[in-house]
Parts: C-alpha cells; structure tokens; sequence
C-alpha cells in the first residue's frame, strides 16, 4: 500500500542582496550606495530547511545571516 505524499517539502533559501549585487564574473563589485568595493565569493551559501505546503502554499522569507554580505538579509525560497 502506497503511502500519500507528505505535506512537508524540503525548500532552499538564497540571500536576495548577494543575488542584485553580484557581479556577472562573480568577484568584485562597487556598491554605488557606498562607494567602496566589497569582495564576493564565487560561493553560493544555501540554507536548506523544510515548510509544510499546506499551511505555507506561497514563497517563504526568511531573516538569516549571509557570510557574503556579513549581515542578516532576507533569505527567500527558490526552486
């Protein structure tokens, strides 16, 4: 007997600054709104975590720390 397809997902988070900022080549990029350079990593950083589609059926935002920015930005959910 087949068991149903559970309500919990697992989903991965993605920090939204690193993605508007990051440069095509990936290494450094000038923040105008700063006006200093600021290194990026070549590295993606994921968190990966689980949400129950029935309760959540839309996009999930979360606050986490992004080593690459070094500071708490909104992780959202990609697929």
């Amino acid at each position: 007997m087949a068991k149903n397809k559970g309500a919990r997902i697992i989903i991965t988070l993605r920090c939204t600054n690193c993605k508007k900022t990051l440069n095509s080549n990936g290494k450094a990029d000038i923040n105008s709104s700063l006006g200093v350079t600021v290194k990026k990593s070549k590295k993606k950083i994921d968190y990966t975590t689980t949400k129950n589609r029935r309760n959540t059926p839309d996009r999930l935002e979360l606050k986490k720390f992004c080593p690459n920015c070094n500071s708490h930005t909104q992780q959202k959910e990609i697929k």
